[in-house]
């Protein structure tokens, strides 16, 4: 029998879908139903394929309550640059939960993928930071260094912010988009020491398979977000920080076992404080997050499949006759 799917394009969705507490509220949840129990969320699939340059990974998950289900698709081909397209696409489709119908398909492009990634670095911050954070810092030039700092400004509105990269040049232009996104004081940094001394919130956002931020680095009162390591093999925190912070918190243990933050510290045999909280934990209070001002938190975040479904029920639910709709 002929039903309705809702198809929307990624132009739409950007018109539609910004990044507000709207959204960091509903990412919030899902973690929390997350941690609760119910959730059917299998393991990422996930290919790397080397000859062409590329990756894919799909993820979905079913959030018992919540009326649909995304199946999330990303490809990355980081060399189609080259060819004068972009690096990342891909699409979410959205079924009933009742009747397994597809009701919508999002055309976004990875938008979604960043909107919501953005969003979980907000509920990190949400949970862990400092009250108060007068200076944030991002190791990372490209759209996630912007989305997230713009995410962590919803709830933690700092007045500075420092950018270090490899590229001065790229540094540069995320510091003056953020300066004019936030109309706060921004900098490019040479130093990626000096940027985290002087930061109590700072987020990497690097696809680096070598840390880009050191033990010897942390200081009391730091809030470190880690969310580009999310394939096997890369690493962006030296392990040693993860045991010497008070806090170390993970989207998925099971993710960041394999793919995280946490899989270097294991395969290094320096991590022995067991199994880490994961983020929904500390949301319920099941779980502590920070005790004091002055302590270390560090947060894994590796991207999860509730994180999909949530970003996509949410549009459903909020703009449910966006785009063409289409019988079939």
């Amino acid at each position: 029998m002929p039903h309705d799917i809702q198809i929307v394009t990624e132009a739409e969705l950007r018109a539609l879908v910004q990044l507000d507490l709207t959204v960091i509220d509903a990412i919030e949840a899902a973690f929390a139903a997350l941690a609760k129990g119910g959730v059917v969320m299998p393991p990422i699939l996930s290919m790397d394929l080397h000859d062409a340059n590329g990756e894919v990974d799909v993820k979905t998950a079913y959030i018992p309550g919540v009326d649909g289900f995304a199946i999330k698709v990303s490809p990355g081909f980081f060399d189609n640059p080259k060819l004068g397209l972009p690096s990342l696409n891909g699409l979410m489709i959205l079924f009933s939960a009742k009747t397994g119908l597809v009701e919508s398909l999002f055309l976004d492009n990875g938008y979604l993928t960043d909107i919501r990634t953005a969003a979980a670095g907000a509920v990190a911050a949400r949970h862990l930071a400092p009250q108060r954070v007068e200076t944030a810092g991002v190791i990372g030039t490209g759209v996630q260094a912007r989305l997230q700092l713009q995410a962590a400004h919803l709830v933690r509105p700092f007045t500075r912010v420092l950018v270090h990269g490899r590229d001065m040049a790229k540094a540069r232009a995320c510091a003056q988009d953020l300066a004019r996104a936030l109309g706060v004081q921004a900098e490019a940094v040479a130093d990626p020491a000096a940027l985290v001394a002087q930061s109590q919130l700072v987020v990497t956002t690097t696809p680096a398979r070598d840390p880009v931020l050191k033990a010897d680095w942390l200081h009391p009162g730091l809030h470190i977000t880690a969310m580009g390591s999310d394939q096997a093999g890369k690493n962006e925190i030296e392990p040693a920080a993860l045991m010497a912070a008070d806090v170390y918190i993970c989207d998925r243990v099971s993710q960041c076992e394999i793919s995280g933050e946490l899989a270097t510290a294991r395969a290094t045999g320096i991590w022995t404080k067991g199994t880490p909280a994961e983020l929904g934990e500390v949301i319920l209070g099941s779980r502590p997050g920070r005790r004091s001002p002055g302590d270390i938190t560090i947060c894994d975040l590796t991207g999860t499949g509730v994180q999909d479904t949530a970003i996509a029920t949410h549009i459903r639910a909020r703009f449910g006759r966006a785009g063409t709709i289409i019988r079939a």
